[in-house]
């Protein structure tokens, strides 16, 4: 029951905010180009889907495609800041700093010096992707017993045997919980770069109902957005789900 209460309380006060939102909309009668209602916006999903769905194709693309490289970039960079204490020492400041530029500023350099291609659409999700899954992931083994590492090496172990056998499997709750968010970035990702310059894409998308002041469309293309970001990370749960069977018990 408890379970149930926490569950169903956000969902009510969504609807409640909805209502609301809708029944200011129709009494004061405020344009669409100012506020449209959310009956309004669902229309403009319905209506306009098949071209939606065209441009978040290619979003999604983009977005799984950065996170591939983002994963593969951080499994190796990781493994080398926890074998080469020199190595996290010279780099990690550097990753932290790295992240006070915002994406918005890099995006436009990225299509200066890589054009208006699917490339850097790439490299801004992994830029964004990146750094949660490399943290997450050098933390976790840090954070791991090293009574398991002397335990395999004394069976006869080597370095690589060692991250096979245990790090790597002790890393991966810390791995998730970076993939997690890294997936809710994904999508953000993509859009930022096809805001700067694109041809297709729910950023191109956005910028261009936005400039015709389509309002009720600008809403059902952010709607579609948070759908595809959450959608991304229930894969990533989903994931978990078969990477660790015998974990946390989940809420």
């Amino acid at each position: 029951m408890k379970k149930w209460k926490k569950r169903t309380a956000p969902v009510l006060l969504i609807a409640v905010l909805l209502l609301v939102w809708e029944a200011a909309v129709r009494i004061r009668h405020i344009p669409l180009y100012v506020l449209p209602a959310p009956s309004q916006v669902v229309e403009a999903l319905i209506a306009d889907w098949p071209n939606l769905a065209s441009h978040a194709g290619v979003t999604v693309m983009e977005a799984l495609a950065g996170m591939a490289i983002a994963l593969v970039l951080a499994l190796a960079l990781g493994m080398a800041m926890d074998a080469f204490p020199a190595v996290k020492s010279g780099l990690y400041p550097v990753l932290v700093v790295t992240q006070t530029v915002p994406m918005i500023v890099l995006a436009p350099i990225l299509i200066i010096y890589l054009g208006f291609g699917l490339t850097p659409k790439i490299l801004t999700v992994v830029l964004m992707c990146f750094f949660p899954i490399v943290v997450s992931f050098t933390d976790a083994m840090g954070q791991m017993d090293e009574e398991y590492s002397h335990l395999v090496r004394s069976f006869g172990a080597g370095k690589w045997e060692v991250y096979r056998l245990v790090k790597i499997p002790a890393s991966v709750p810390g791995l998730i919980s970076g993939l997690k968010v890294a997936a809710t970035y994904s999508i953000s990702g993509a859009v930022v770069g096809e805001w700067i310059g694109a041809q297709s894409g729910l950023g191109y998308y956005l910028i261009r109902v936005k400039n015709g002041y389509m309002l009720d469309k600008v809403f059902a293309c952010v709607l579609v957005i948070v759908a595809l970001s959450l959608c991304m990370n229930g894969a990533i749960r989903i994931w978990q789900m078969f990477a660790m069977p015998y974990g946390e018990k989940r809420e």
